[in-house]
């Protein structure tokens, strides 16, 4: 196996993200962190690149959360009091600035900083065996890294159970919970991500970048904010070359041949 703790792949308009720890239940540390970094940065230099899967090797572990190692005082890290900047925010940010869908692919527990990876993704395909939760108030502590993810994705009733009893989730309450979109049998998970993907893939790229952008600066926004930004936006997205594209191929009745611009 590989030595590196995160693998690329290519296939077709889609990037594959494997954390490639399974010894370890895929869990995070700096390289990991880093690795991920690299492999957006890497699809999204790729003109042909549509999307992004994140998904965890092997069959034990999407992603278990934090490498974490007792430190000389006992405490379950480290940290420099002169620089507390934390390698996982680093990654959150870049998976939250990326200008490609990111798809993750669940095919076993997401739990702790795992769940945060989770939740930094746009969308989710899990296997029914998955499971997901935040257990860190049965350590001492509380999944503060994590919270500003959590608070986007999950209700807050929800939310407060998860974080403070610790308890795990199955797939199909993730599922009612909307912290995914999709539930599917073990050995139907690979069929169904290949599917929302190719959903994904055949559309607009330009539209999805940009819509992109759209997302993340509404979502702080007040209401008569949004919408000045909306009307602005849109009329900006139809003077694109995969507008005038998509306008084409409807009139003519035939799939449309996106130009990425």
């Amino acid at each position: 196996m590989s030595e590196e703790v995160v693998l690329q792949e290519t296939r077709g308009a889609v990037k594959w993200v494997f954390i490639n720890r399974p010894e370890r239940r895929n869990a995070l540390n700096e390289d990991v962190a880093n690795g991920i970094i690299a492999a957006i940065e890497a699809a999204e230099a790729d003109p042909e690149c549509r999307a992004i899967c994140l998904t965890g090797s092997g069959d034990k572990a999407f992603c278990a959360g934090g490498d974490l190692k007792p430190s000389a005082t006992g405490a379950p890290f480290t940290v420099n009091p002169a620089d507390p900047r934390n390698f996982v925010v680093r990654m959150f940010n870049r998976m939250n600035d990326s200008t490609l869908p990111i798809v993750a692919r669940v095919n076993g527990p997401a739990l702790a900083g795992g769940l945060g990876l989770l939740c930094a993704c746009d969308m989710a395909v899990a296997s029914s065996s998955a499971k997901f939760g935040a257990p860190e108030s049965g350590i001492g502590l509380f999944p503060a890294m994590i919270m500003p993810l959590l608070h986007r994705v999950l209700p807050l009733r929800k939310l407060f159970e998860l974080c403070i009893t610790g308890e795990m989730f199955t797939a199909e309450e993730a599922l009612q919970m909307d912290l995914i979109n999709y539930v599917v049998p073990p050995e139907e998970l690979d069929e169904k991500t290949e599917w929302l993907l190719g959903r994904i893939t055949n559309k607009s790229p330009t539209a999805i970048r940009l819509g992109k952008i759209g997302f993340r600066a509404v979502r702080d926004m007040t209401l008569q904010q949004a919408f000045d930004f909306g009307q602005l936006l849109l009329p900006t997205m139809a003077q694109t070359e995969d507008c005038k594209e998509g306008f084409k191929a409807f009139q003519e009745k035939r799939k449309p041949d996106w130009t990425n611009k």
